[in-house]
């Protein structure tokens, strides 16, 4: 039975991620380590019969049942296999660490090249220092958040507090084009308009977001934040 991704999946995982989803006759050899081994993969299977969580049979292939998913009986939920959904509450206190550590850089930055931000009675030169600004804090957030996620799934904040970013398809570390559309998303309205605001908006949303618990940001990347302690 393979045990590559499914076809148009993309950038292909690395095979040596310890992250990636595996299907069952993979996770069940011994010295795999991977942390989807059981206890999860066995916690998290869609219950035999009765269909699944989402409709249709547990393991995919429609109503009738049989196989039907990449891996034949691999089951149809993206979550199957995967360690639980990192709590939203963790999640948000972990980018709340994030902002305090990339701001401290920015701040030290703008500092050392005269760079303010002014907000009332600005002139043409102060706007531009204003502007100048956005684009230091918008390249440092992006390039803070696509270096670490793409390298582990983990920011400094999410590995403090035992959380990583998986891909939703196959639960490995994204890749470096998936985890630069995630900063994006996220950190390019922070930067130029709406910090606070946005935050809470993406951010926000996944304590709302159903069955996967996704913030804005991943969404357009196709993401998850799951829990690793």
């Amino acid at each position: 039975m393979s045990s590559e991704p499914p076809p148009g999946s993309g950038e292909q995982p690395p095979e040596d991620d310890p992250f990636r989803k595996r299907p069952p006759s993979e996770k069940g050899e011994k010295g795999s380590g991977s942390p989807y081994d059981a206890p999860y993969g066995d916690a998290r299977q869609p219950p035999p019969h009765g269909g699944g969580p989402y409709g249709g049979s547990p393991y995919g292939g429609g109503p009738g049942g049989g196989p039907g998913g990449p891996y034949g009986d691999y089951p149809a939920d993206p979550l199957a296999g995967m360690p639980p959904l990192a709590d939203s509450g963790k999640r948000t206190l972990a980018r709340i660490l994030d902002m305090i550590l990339v701001g401290i850089v920015v701040w030290l930055l703008t500092w050392l090249f005269g760079v303010r931000e002014y907000t009332v009675g600005a002139d043409r030169v102060e706007v531009g220092r204003s502007i100048a600004q956005s684009v230091i804090a918008a390249v440092l957030y992006v390039a803070y958040d696509t270096i670490l996620i793409s390298r582990s799934g983990q920011t400094l904040g999410k590995k403090l507090l035992g959380m990583r970013v998986a891909d939703l398809e196959n639960g490995a570390t994204p890749s470096v084009g998936t985890a630069l559309l995630r900063a994006l998303v996220l950190w390019l309205p922070f930067a130029f308009c709406c910090a606070c605001i946005w935050t809470v908006i993406a951010g926000g949303w996944s304590f709302f977001d159903k069955p996967y618990k996704q913030g804005l940001h991943d969404k357009a990347a196709k993401t998850v934040v799951v829990s690793t302690g």
